[in-house]
Parts: C-alpha cells; structure tokens; sequence
C-alpha cells in the first residue's frame, strides 16, 4: 500500500484538483458533441441520450471541415519546417561559432521580440503584408505564403531560446573531433550538431505546430477568401447569422484537437527532454 507525507497528500490533491479543472471542458466538449441542438439547450450539462454521429458526419461534409483542416495542415507543417531549420541554423552560428561582440548583439536582438507584446504588432505588420501585395505585387495579402511568413516570424525568438541553450550543452570535444576529421562547419551542422539536438528540435516543432494549428487572429487578418481558410477561422461557418449550430461546432472542436492529442501523446517524451536537457551544462 503507499504511503503518502501529509506534504505529498496536499500536493497530490491539489495535482488531481487541476487535472479534473483542466480535463472537465474538453469532457463537456465532447459529451456535447453527441448531442442534439435541443438537448443542448433543455439541459447543458445531462449526459446525451444516446451517442449520435450526425454532427461529425456533418462537420466533416457540410461545413468542409476536412478542406479546412488540408488547410491548416498545409500551412502548419511549412510555417513550422521554416522556422525550425532558420532557427537550428540560427542557434548554431551563435552558439558555436564566435563572431566577438556580435554573438550577443544578435542574440539579444532575436530575444528582444519575446518581450514585444503580439498584438502590438498586428497593424504594421498588416500594413507591411498589404503595401508589399499592391505597391509591389509580391502576393502575401490572401494567401498562405504571407501567412507562413507571419507564423515563422512570431514563432523564431522562442525557437531560438530553445535550440540555443540546447546547443550551448554540447560538449565541445564532439565538434573537434568532427573537425579531425575532416568537416566543414555545415558537415558539423548537418553530421554532429543536429543529430544531437534533435529532443530540442522535436520540443519547438510539436510547440510550433500546436501554436500555428490552433492560431485565429492572425489568420483571420490576412486571409479572406473562403477557400484559403484555416480550421480555426473555418469553423466560423457554424454561424448562419441567426443561430449557432452548438452540437456540430462542438464536433468540430473535438475533430480539430485530435491531431494536436495524438501528436504530444506520442512525443511527450521528447519535449520534456528538449526543455530541459540545455538547462544544466556539464
């Protein structure tokens, strides 16, 4: 039998407290979703009279949101393999290479743009994306690319916090070796380095596609056709101007999250390792 301190009973209570806190609206998403539009509203929080799939099959073919969701995937995956690999490259000239001064000046620079506010950059980096689409009609305004673009940029500071104190732990002795043996600083990169840093990788590719995946605002700024929308601003279909469809947007939530769950399921692992392998040299 185990036997808990009353420190660890205290602990494990309030442990278990904020699990069931944080589980519960994602187990009234879902008992929500098999529901009708009447049972919804007559009583919001009984359990569905019985497990009815028509909202999925709705969501999926009514509302589109499978074309949604080739959307996101789409611009997710792209934003996040541009953002890993400037910021592994990034994160290796600054942390490997020595440049005097400049190693810290540049880092600083990529770290001031975590202490930026995002929303404070919302309307010049509209403007921007707008004057470069009609002044120099470099398609960015209304089209995934611009979108990539912006979700790179937001997510590279982080990136490079990350994979650059992951860096900074790796022995030196492994770069010189790959130097005896006859390697450039991109066969170091590419043989030694990542290879290496690869917990670190995985931990801001799985936080990059979680944030890219689920993110509204941006990709409702910049983009406006009906056939480049993302999930989340896909889903905004559920609203016909009158009315909410409740039981197939609560469907719709469940089919969104599900990539995102079975992603970190199976690499919980790695991110652990990758936030906190590069906070102890030595």
């Amino acid at each position: 039998m185990l036997k808990f301190r009353k420190g660890q009973v205290a602990s494990h209570t309030f442990l278990w407290a904020y699990v069931l806190f944080t589980l519960f609206p994602l187990v009234w998403l879902l008992m929500t979703s098999f529901k009708t539009n009447r049972e919804i509203t007559v009583n919001t929080w009984a359990f569905p009279t019985s497990f009815n799939f028509d909202n999925y099959r709705a969501a999926w073919e009514t509302a589109k949101i499978g074309f949604y969701a080739w959307n996101s995937l789409k611009v997710t995956v792209i934003a996040c393999l541009v953002t890993v690999l400037f910021a592994a490259m990034t994160s290796f000239a600054l942390s490997r290479m020595k440049f005097g001064r400049a190693n810290k000046l540049v880092y600083n620079f990529i770290m001031f743009g975590l202490l930026v506010p995002s929303g404070a950059l919302f309307i010049p980096l509209y403007r921007l994306i707008q004057t470069l689409t009609t002044e120099y009609g470099i398609k960015l305004y209304d089209s995934h690319l611009g979108l990539i673009l912006v979700y790179s940029t937001y997510a590279l500071p982080i990136t490079v916090f990350i994979i650059y104190a992951f860096m900074l732990s790796i022995p030196n002795e492994l770069e010189e070796a790959g130097i005896m043996d006859g390697l450039s600083a991109t066969g170091i990169f590419v043989r030694v380095v990542l290879p290496i840093s690869m917990p670190a990788l995985v931990t801001v590719t799985i936080l990059s596609f979680i944030g890219n995946w689920n993110e509204y605002i941006l990709s409702q700024l910049f983009i406006t056709s009906e056939t480049l929308r993302t999930l989340p601003t896909g889903m905004a279909s559920f609203n016909d101007g009158y009315r909410t469809n409740f039981a197939s947007l609560s469907a719709a939530v469940i089919i969104s999250i599900i990539p995102v769950l079975i992603v970190y399921f199976f690499l919980q692992r790695q991110i652990i390792e990758g936030m906190t392998a590069g906070s102890v040299k030595g």
